[in-house]
């Protein structure tokens, strides 16, 4: 049997289906989408209006626009024989059986010798899909279920059958862990698996004892949100964001093949709020609103009790702020109806998910992976139980007359106290408790590396409250940043610097958390413009710059590992670095302009010398650096990032699987480290007057016709400056000192404008940006 995947045949164009063949052209490979044919015209309608939404798609589902060249079209009457060219064929058609089964009778005369056949389904056991297909079918199916929307949701779900050949699964968990870039958790099959199992079991947790307890939606999702390590939308944001019609189908298919018993029918029975909802057209953010709506141009909310809408309360209770701050015990030692809530929510959630062993897994990792990989949870079920104190959580439920599962009462009676837990450390090593109480290390394959795993296996060589350095592999500095959304400030900088000047074979900068870093943290700017202390922010600056600098001519390699958003501050960091070894979803930018200030990090300077190196005109470099950064210009992949010289493909590398990022860049910084040579200083030169004064016009003529605010034409004019040297400009060659200090000075300059102040304002306390 073939271990190449090289072509790929997605039957079924709706939302899942579009979505596989989007991330498997961003792949590299190509795909062929089918769907039903059209009864009149052209015979594919459907498949075409699939290809319009996958390159109109906010969030981008292609890498890159080009890639959906690589996605042919056709229809399952017309173009089914042409399976015969595909390496591995997805059905994500409807959740009907019988369908399902006669495409899979169709398509047996079909298929190539080795073709690897899969449904995308949530619900339908493998034994019903195959009941009386021919064993040849039977040894090459299974199931991989992807999360939606593809490209950005981690988790794969792969079930095997009974008769499902090993070299099926080994071939399907290796290319979709490599090439589309999943964490792969191998599900046995039972009813929902295990991500659907726990994450819907958990909203429908949230939902009953919010109505149950009378809690506003807006608190009940700020307290089942960040406190909880769980994504901000809450639950009733993420019933919203899927849609409330969705949510509603995909409950009543749990509860019609869960069996009597499960505790999941407690939470999941009809609900006459949500019924009448949808049936008014309230089905989420893809129609009218849901719980939240917008009517007349006012937010509103759902009221639980009436079911009439009220004005939106900007819900950010204290509790949810310190729990978020300092952790579960806030929450579970509040005695009013917001702890009541948080108890009763995690109560269920915790003790489902500890029920599940072993029946579904023997292993606590499957479910917290799948939490994790498929709902964005920072930790899963049993990480939280860890945080609580498994015997603390077990002794609370028993004092509430709840039960306790057996899996919890192992671990929270063990005999050891040290074996009170799930997940333990020793000898370097990440262990965690399966059924029976074995400690068995954590399963990763080959290569894959979850950094806020290994962390606990390590101590800092140095940190701070910002950020820590950890020695790893052949003496590699790992710098890994730790505020919220890892904004950076003096604290972070200063373990950039002194990572950059230890001693090591090599500095790795890096993080696992959702996002690299959103730049640096607006709030401290701020004060530093209340208290009018210039002198303040020209040395937080002055050290930025150092720190950066530090990297740039570090004695060993330095590579920048990024995923998630990469932006302001957080580039400038990376834009120092050696080489990028970036994750395939990472954006990057600069996008200081927004706020009424110019990059202060060497943002500019290094994107004007990029942009030098690439025309070898300084003109033209000052031009694409003035309108690159004016305009605040993003890219949402390294392919896109190309194109704005923010990552370099001659130098930098994507990756598509993050959970291999470490790995990657550590080989990187081996095969540097050998007779590794610092950088030569770079020498600039000014664009000039001329240049100067062509900038000046063009955000002129912008702000007559509207096109600019008078804000956005003092900022973009200083980025002008930066690179020209303004009206007064002479023949001059700064070194990359005199750039860095002109970066400073325009920044401050801006800084001292009250519209400056307005806007980091506007963007910190959520009301925007000030129209001016």
């Amino acid at each position: 049997m073939s271990n190449q995947i090289e072509t790929v045949c997605v039957i079924g164009a709706g939302t899942m289906g579009s979505g596989i063949a989007a991330q498997v052209a961003n792949a590299g490979n190509r795909v062929l989408l089918l769907d039903i044919a059209s009864a009149e015209g052209n015979r594919n309608k459907v498949t075409e209006g699939a290809l319009e939404r996958i390159a109109k798609s906010d969030p981008p589902l292609l890498m890159k626009p080009e890639n959906i060249e690589r996605i042919a079209i056709g229809n399952i009457e017309d173009d089914l024989a042409r399976v015969k060219e595909c390496d591995w064929i997805v059905e994500a058609i409807v959740e009907r059986l019988d369908i399902k089964r006669n495409l899979y009778r169709s398509l047996l005369p079909h298929l190539k010798t080795g073709a690897l056949v899969s449904s995308n389904t949530s619900t339908i056991p493998i034994a019903l899909l195959m009941e009386d297909m021919p064993e040849a079918l039977r040894k090459r199916f299974c199931i991989t279920h992807f999360f939606n929307p593809v490209r950005y949701m981690r988790l794969l779900e792969l079930v095997r059958g009974e008769e499902t050949a090993d070299e099926v699964i080994k071939i399907l968990a290796a290319y979709n862990d490599e090439a589309l870039g999943k964490g792969v958790v191998r599900c046995a099959d039972t009813p929902g698996f295990l991500g659907n199992r726990v994450g819907v079991f958990a909203m429908q947790a949230a939902i009953h004892e919010a109505m149950a307890l009378g809690i506003d939606i807006e608190n009940a999702d700020a307290i089942f949100g960040r406190p909880m390590g769980i994504p901000k939308t809450g639950a009733f944001g993420l019933y919203d964001l899927i849609g409330v019609d969705l949510m509603a189908d995909v409950v009543r298919s749990l509860r019609s093949i869960l069996p009597q018993g499960d505790p999941f029918h407690e939470v999941g029975a009809e609900n006459d709020l949500i019924n009448s909802q949808i049936e008014k057209g309230f089905t989420g953010n893809k129609g009218k609103g849901g719980f939240y709506a917008v009517i007349d141009d006012a937010p509103v909310s759902l009221d639980l009790k009436s079911g009439e809408w009220r004005p939106r309360r900007k819900a950010v209770p204290e509790l949810a702020a310190r729990a978020e701050r300092e952790g579960l015990g806030v929450l579970l030692e509040d005695d009013g109806p917001l702890g009541e809530f948080a108890w009763r929510v995690l109560a269920r959630i915790l003790t489902y998910s500890a029920s599940l062993v072993p029946e579904v897994t023997s292993s606590p990792q499957d479910i917290d992976d799948a939490m994790k990989l498929g709902y964005n949870w920072i930790k899963g079920p049993f990480e939280l139980i860890d945080e609580i104190g498994p015997k603390t959580f077990a002794e609370r439920l028993e004092k509430d007359g709840r039960h306790v599962a057996d899996f919890l009462r192992q671990a929270a009676e063990a005999e050891d106290a040290q074996d009170r837990c799930f997940y333990r450390t020793g000898g370097n090593v990440l262990a965690v408790r399966h059924w029976g109480g074995a400690f068995k290390p954590i399963d990763l394959p080959e290569g894959v590396v979850r950094f806020h795993l290994t962390r606990q296996t390590l101590s800092p060589e140095f940190g701070n409250d910002s950020a820590d350095c950890f020695r790893i592999g052949d003496d590699v500095l790992l710098v890994e940043f730790h505020t919220k959304a890892n904004a950076l400030d003096d604290k972070s900088m200063e373990i950039v610097r002194q990572a950059a000047e230890t001693k090591s074979r090599g500095v790795l900068v890096h993080n696992d958390a959702q996002h690299f870093s959103a730049g640096v943290n607006l709030e401290r700017f701020k004060a530093f413009i209340e208290q009018e202390d210039w002198a303040g922010m020209d040395r937080f600056l002055h050290d930025f710059q150092i720190a950066v600098e530090a990297l740039l001519y570090s004695s060993k390699p330095v590579v920048g590992a990024p995923s998630g958003l990469a932006l302001g501050g957080g580039y400038e960091v990376l834009a120092h670095c050696d080489k990028l070894i970036a994750h395939a979803n990472t954006v990057f930018g600069l996008v200081e302009s927004a706020v009424g200030v110019v990059p202060g990090g060497g943002g500019v300077k290094e994107t004007y010398w990029r942009w030098f190196q690439a025309t070898g005109d300084w003109e033209k470099a000052a031009w694409n650096t003035f309108n690159q950064i004016g305009y605040g210009k993003t890219a949402s992949s390294p392919d896109l990032a190309a194109d704005l010289v923010y990552f370099l493909p001659e130098r930098d590398h994507q990756v598509m699987n993050r959970d291999r990022l470490v790995s990657a860049a550590l080989g990187e910084i081996d095969r540097m480290a050998d007779g590794y040579q610092q950088r030569e200083r770079p020498q600039f030169q000014l664009a000039g007057s001329a240049a100067y004064g062509a900038m000046v016009d063009f955000l002129e003529k912008g702000r007559a016709k509207g096109h600019f605010m008078a804000h956005d034409v003092t900022v973009a004019s200083q980025i002008a400056w930066i690179v020209t040297g303004g009206e007064d400009a002479l023949d001059s060659l700064p070194t990359e000192q005199d750039m860095y200090a002109r970066e400073r000075e325009a920044f401050l300059r801006l800084a001292r404008t009250p519209q400056t102040l307005a806007r980091i304002t506007g963007m910190l306390d959520g009301t925007g940006i000030p129209r001016n």
